[in-house]
């Protein structure tokens, strides 16, 4: 597990490591409390892949997509209240198999479990605040 302290200034070296460390195509599983910073984080890393515009939170829509430069495609879910059961009968689990990195906040266990069992490669990044920032905890 690697360990990352970073202000809201500094999140590039998240994302740095980030860059470094995760295949082209990549499940990030974010967790981390309201407001720990999960959509933020999302944010930074579409910028480094070129993304123009702006990035929300998927609340209401359950996941944005958003083409970077050179195939760098970001996928951003929002599974909040939202079981593993529906989200495999909303044909939500097909999504996976596109190119690019996949950043799902709320994801369940029982999702995550059932992705590696199948062979994704997931990384869960817990998100905690701390008195200079954030602490983000990368477990690959």
């Amino acid at each position: 597990m690697k360990e990352i302290q970073a202000s809201l200034d500094g999140l590039n070296k998240v994302v740095e490591y980030l860059n470094q460390t995760l295949p082209q195509n990549a499940i990030v599983f974010l967790r981390g409390d309201l407001a720990a910073g999960k959509t933020t984080l999302t944010q930074a890393v579409a910028k480094a892949k070129g993304i123009e515009g702006e990035v929300t939170s998927p609340t209401f829509s359950l996941q944005q997509c958003y083409e970077g430069g050179n195939d760098a495609n970001l996928y951003h879910y929002d599974l909040y209240r939202l079981e593993h059961e529906e989200f495999m009968q909303m044909g939500l689990f097909e999504e996976f198999e596109k190119s690019g990195w996949h950043m799902v906040e709320w994801g369940s266990d029982a999702l995550k479990a059932f992705l590696v069992s199948v062979g994704y490669n997931v990384v869960t990044i817990e998100i905690e605040p701390s008195k200079d920032g954030r602490i983000y905890k990368i477990e690959s």
